[in-house]
């Protein structure tokens, strides 16, 4: 047997014999855990608890969010043309229906002239056909077809003059221009953004509330806002908005509406927070959220009676903030375990520790 052989072999052999000698060791380890276990488990176990009792609770809360202007708008053109004037640069001030710009109307007219024209001979071929139905020179299939002439010239007509009054571009809303996307001479077409108008009037602070704390909330209520930016002042809001659904984080979307003050000096984009001021609530008995054997959802918790722990059923309402409402099966003066419960069982030897 070659030498190569012999030396694979036996480093083979020292392997298994060093994975034994493991496993070996790590079952005596193993061994002896469990027996301090076991003599553990012989005494009582030591466990925290609290009393029960009733408290009032608040349920005022805050949240930041993000302030949105009321309206945030970009005009874009309607017609084809090059801009022959500007009225409002970035920064302006514009009311709703103020001209901002106007675009050539040079071809618009004619078009309007021309529109114009053919709904005045559509009108003269619909009053001769209608003489000459009298007098049986023509059928009422010719009238009729005069007569829906005159409507499609008609509408032509209302057509071509809506676009030359277009040549004039309106503010749609009262804003400020927050950006101009035109210069004069630009020639635009239909669809081609000109200005961003941004209503500060009013802004809206989106916030969320958790399903605890939306519940106690209603379209109308005032609310308190402050800013970061202007610490020596708050503002009142309104909540015209809140969430049908939950979020993707099981929060509810809600939306704080605020009038601006005359300078406008909150910004769309700042930060702010919102203070809910909530109705007081009548005291009752809560417990933390730890007391509950598993979770909140198991509606078990343990009552120590004398030295021992006792299973006991309650039933949970509202989760306020680490604590869990009590609507029944806790009376004031329980003993309620707090603290250790993942090694009891019913009826099991505790001794309650600070």
């Amino acid at each position: 047997m070659k030498k190569g052989t012999i030396i694979t072999i036996i480093a083979v052999i020292a392997v298994f014999v060093l994975i034994g000698w493991i496993l070996q060791n790590n079952k005596k380890k193993n061994e002896e855990k469990t027996a301090v276990v076991a003599a553990g488990n012989s005494g009582a176990v030591a466990v925290k608890t609290e009393t029960a009792k009733e408290s009032n609770i608040e349920l005022d809360f805050t949240a930041n969010g993000t302030f949105e202007a009321n309206q945030d708008l970009t005009l874009s053109a309607e017609n084809s043309g090059r801009v022959t004037r500007i009225a409002v640069d970035e920064g302006d001030h514009v009311s709703r229906g103020q001209v901002v710009a106007r675009i050539d109307d040079e071809l618009l007219a004619v078009e309007t002239q021309a529109a114009q024209a053919n709904y005045q001979t559509a009108l003269r071929d619909v009053e001769r056909y209608e003489s000459s139905f009298k007098t049986g020179g023509v059928t009422q299939q010719q009238v009729d077809a005069q007569r829906l002439n005159l409507r499609n010239a008609q509408a032509r007509l209302q057509t071509a003059k809506r676009k030359a009054n277009d040549a004039d571009i309106k503010a749609p809303i009262s804003g400020i221009v927050n950006k101009r996307f035109i210069e004069k001479g630009s020639y635009v077409s239909p669809g081609t953004q000109l200005f961003e108008i941004v209503d500060l009037s009013k802004l809206k602070l989106k916030v969320t509330a958790n399903e605890a704390q939306v519940v106690n909330l209603k379209v109308g209520d005032q609310v308190k806002i402050t800013s970061n930016v202007f610490p020596d002042k708050s503002f009142t809001g309104k909540i015209s908005f809140i969430a049908a659904k939950a979020d993707a984080n099981l929060n509810f979307p809600v939306e704080v509406q605020i009038s601006n003050n005359s300078g406008n000096q909150l910004k769309a984009g700042m930060y702010g927070t919102a203070t809910f001021d909530l109705p007081a609530q009548k005291p009752l008995i809560t417990v933390p959220r730890s007391a509950f054997v598993g979770s909140v959802n198991s509606n078990k918790v343990y009552l120590l009676k004398g030295n021992t722990a006792q299973e006991h059923k309650v039933t949970p309402g509202r989760i306020i903030s680490d604590r869990v409402e009590i609507l029944n099966g806790l009376n004031e003066g329980d003993i309620v375990i707090i603290s250790g419960q993942v090694n009891l069982v019913d009826g099991a030897q505790v001794q309650a520790v600070k």
